[in-house]
This record gives structure tokens, C-alpha cells and sequence, in this order.
């Protein structure tokens, strides 16, 4: 007979590696985890593990019963929350995004939670592929990432823009890339591409590419480059989200700049989901407050 509960147990044990840790966090004995693998395994007709002592590795049917298991829950929890579509200030949200949208995106979420208790937010910081991977095994409704994403199974619609800022430490006095080249480029993980596309807009007769720049440093976690700026540092390019947010806000300045680039939003959900309402007010009343922020009350203006 078939048991979802098998198949629970056994996408834990996958993703934990252990037996131990499966009954753990299942909250089972370590026999009634061997247990459910070996039911699954008897209703499939196929055998999961490859077993070597406490070890274990998949077998081909392993590896599909997983990925299985993982379209199974997804669209369970899909079909659980299309039952309140319509709801605007109830239910659950999924959201993830990069900490240059969330930290800001965040905070504004949990101010509209204040005001709807029915609501309730689930939000995750991560990087692009770790939130593409997500929103496909059904971990997140919502995914927003920096780039276009092309993946059959997804769709991917620009949301939001965002200006990139160059931020330097308070006391730089300079204003020519030679100058820039001097103090050197602090990176991470869309630093790269968010420098170049600005510089090369704003230098245009001089800038080549990043490997010109003498790097000063890495971190995963955006906000705290701005740490490494205003220690003086080096440079590095961020959104404007990024900035406003800084407790370093004080330490650094932006670079006035000519020429405007963006950090382009999309956002991302799988292929034929229909969104319930209340993602839309969310994501449209953020838009609306970053526009007003950005061009006043009186202005009329899209962010595309």
C-alpha cells in the first residue's frame, strides 16, 4: 500500500546520510527508520540503498524515488496552498531571495505580518542556484534572483531595478578609476558582475575589465562588505537596497556617477502555479514604496 510517510522518511535520510540523524529528526527509533525503508523498498519491488556498514549510497532506483518523493511533497504542499488563493492577509508565504533584496524585502514583509496576523512568512537567504533549486523541489513558492532563469519547469518575469551605487570609504577624496585601481576592489557574490557593468558604463575609454582592480577581499554575505569599505578597505559596488540598509552608512559615501545601472529582479515560481493573492499585494506594495522613496508622491514612474 502506499504510505507518504515512507517516502518522507526516506527524503530525510537522503539529505541527512544517516540513520541516526534521520530518527532524530523525525522524531523515530533508528529501527523504525530502517523499517520505512525497507516497505518503500518492498512496495517499490526495487532495492534504495546500497548498504556498506553504517554507510549507504543509492541505487538508480534510489535516486529516482527521491527526486519522486521531492515532486511528490512539492505539489502536495502547492495543492495545500492554492485552497486560500484568494486570501490577502492570510496564510502562508515561501519566499526566498539574495540578502541585497531581503534586507530590506524582509523587514517590510514582517511589518505587513504585524498588521495581518493571519499571515504567516517563511523567508530564506540565499544564493540564486540555491533558490532555483528550491522553488523546483517545492521548499519555496516564490523565488527572486538577480539574473533571468531558463529552466522548463520555471517561470521567470522581471519584478523590480534597483540602482547600483559605488561605495567607497568616507575619507576617499578621489574620483578617476586610477584612483579606484589604488584602493582596491572588495568582492562578493554578484560583486564581479555589478562592478563591471558600472564601470564600464562610467570609464568607458579606460575601464578593460575587473582583473585590472587588485582585490582586497571575499565574503558570501553582502551586507557585511560594507564592513570591509568602511574600514577603508577597498571599494565595492552594491545595491541601493544595500546601502540604505548599512548600519556603515555613516563611514562610506557613493560615488557620484554619471551613468545609472541596475540591479535587475526577477522573480521566480514553477511552470503553471497561480500565485495566491496575497504574494502580489506583498510584492506590488514593496515596489510601490521603494518607487515613492525613490521618485516622491508626486511622480508616476516604472521601475523597467
Amino acid at each position: 500500500m502506499f504510505n507518504a510517510q515512507y517516502f518522507r522518511t526516506f527524503i530525510t535520510l537522503v539529505e541527512t546520510g544517516s540513520f541516526t540523524r534521520t530518527a532524530r529528526h523525525l522524531d523515530m527509533t533508528q529501527p523504525g527508520v530502517s523499517q520505512h525503508v525497507r516497505k518503500l523498498e518492498q512496495y517499490l519491488d526495487k532495492p534504495l540503498l546500497e548498504r556498506q556498514g553504517r554507510r549507504f549510497t543509492l541505487t538508480e532506483a534510489g535516486r529516482r524515488a527521491y527526486d519522486y518523493g521531492l515532486r511528490l511533497f512539492a505539489e502536495h504542499e502547492q495543492f495545500r496552498h492554492s485552497l486560500d488563493d484568494d486570501a490577502l492577509d492570510t496564510g502562508e508565504c515561501r519566499i526566498a531571495s539574495p540578502g541585497s533584496v531581503g534586507l530590506m524585502f524582509y523587514p517590510y514583509i514582517l511589518g505587513q505580518q504585524q498588521m495581518s496576523p493571519g499571515l504567516t512568512v517563511n523567508y530564506s537567504f540565499a544564493f540564486s542556484h540555491e533558490i532555483v533549486s528550491d522553488v523546483l523541489a517545492g521548499r519555496h513558492d516564490l523565488g527572486i534572483v538577480t539574473e533571468p532563469i531558463r529552466h522548463p519547469e520555471l517561470d521567470c518575469k522581471l519584478w523590480h531595478q534597483e540602482p547600483l551605487c559605488l561605495v567607497v570609504p568616507a575619507d576617499f577624496a578621489g574620483t578617476s578609476l586610477a584612483e579606484l585601481m589604488g584602493i582596491g576592489f572588495l568582492n562578493y557574490s554578484d560583486g564581479i558582475n555589478h562592478a563591471g557593468a558600472l564601470l564600464r558604463s562610467n570609464f568607458a575609454e579606460e575601464f578593460r575589465s575587473m582583473s585590472q582592480f587588485r582585490r582586497q577581499g571575499f565574503t558570501n554575505e553582502v551586507s557585511m562588505v560594507m564592513d570591509a569599505v568602511a574600514r577603508g578597505l577597498g571599494f565595492t559596488v552594491v545595491s541601493r537596497l544595500v546601502l540604505e540598509t548599512s548600519p556603515w552608512q555613516r563611514q562610506v559615501k557613493e560615488l557620484d556617477l554619471p551613468v545609472t545601472e541596475y540591479e535587475t529582479l526577477h522573480l521566480v515560481t514553477r511552470t503553471g502555479t497561480k500565485m495566491p493573492r496575497r504574494y502580489a499585494r506583498l510584492l506590488e506594495g514593496f515596489r510601490e514604496q521603494r518607487m515613492r522613496e525613490r521618485f516622491g508622491y508626486g511622480e508616476v514612474a516604472s521601475p523597467l
